[in-house]
C-alpha cells in the first residue's frame, strides 16, 4: 500500500484502543454503539478549557448538538475530558479524523468515538473525584490542577485498593 495523507486519514477514523470500561453491555453491542455513534470523547483537555473553546474547535467539523464537560465528581470543576454529540455521524468521524491530536488550549487532544453519552459519564471516576490517571501522576502539570496526586502513600493504597 502506497503511503498518501489519505491513507493517514482513513486510519485515524477506524476503530481505536478507547473503552468505556463501565460499559455493561456485550463487545458485540459496543462495536454496533460505535458504528453507529455521533459522539466523540475529548481527552487531555486543561482543567481551564472552556466550553465555548471546545465549540470553537469542534463545529469546524459540523454542527454540534451538545457539549457535555467532564466534571470532578465531588468539586464540580472540570476535570480534563468532554464528550461532544454532533447532529451527523460523518461529523462525528470528521472530528475523530482531523481533530485527534489537534492542539487545544496548549495541550495536545485525544479524540476518540464514543458509544453515547449516558447520565453519570460527566463525573471522574478516581477516588479523589477527578479522573484516575491524574491520581498516578507524579509530575507537575499546570493544566490539569499542578502537581498529581499528593503523597506516595496515598498512590500506594489506590493503586492496592483496584
Amino acid at each position: 500500500m502506497t503511503f498518501t495523507l489519505k491513507n493517514l486519514i482513513e486510519d485515524k477514523a477506524g476503530p481505536s484502543l478507547y473503552r468505556d470500561r463501565k460499559f455493561e453491555g456485550t463487545d458485540a453491542e459496543y462495536k454496533r454503539l460505535i458504528g453507529e455513534t455521533k459522539t466523540v470523547y475529548i481527552g487531555n483537555l486543561s482543567f481551564f478549557t472552556t466550553e465555548e473553546q471546545i465549540h470553537a474547535l469542534c463545529s469546524e467539523c459540523g454542527p454540534i448538538k451538545k457539549i457535555i464537560m467532564g466534571l470532578d465528581r465531588i468539586k464540580k470543576t472540570p476535570c480534563g475530558f468532554a464528550f461532544v454529540e454532533y447532529f451527523s455521524r460523518e461529523s462525528a468521524l470528521d472530528a475523530k479524523r482531523f481533530l485527534d491530536g489537534a492542539r487545544l488550549d496548549e495541550r495536545y487532544i485525544r479524540m476518540d468515538l464514543d458509544p453515547g453519552f449516558r447520565e453519570g459519564r460527566q463525573f471522574g471516576r478516581g477516588r479523589t473525584g477527578g479522573q484516575v490517571r491524574d491520581e498516578f501522576r507524579d509530575d507537575y502539570d499546570e493544566g490539569r490542577g499542578g502537581w498529581g496526586y499528593a503523597s506516595t502513600a496515598d498512590k500506594k493504597k489506590i493503586k492496592t485498593d483496584n
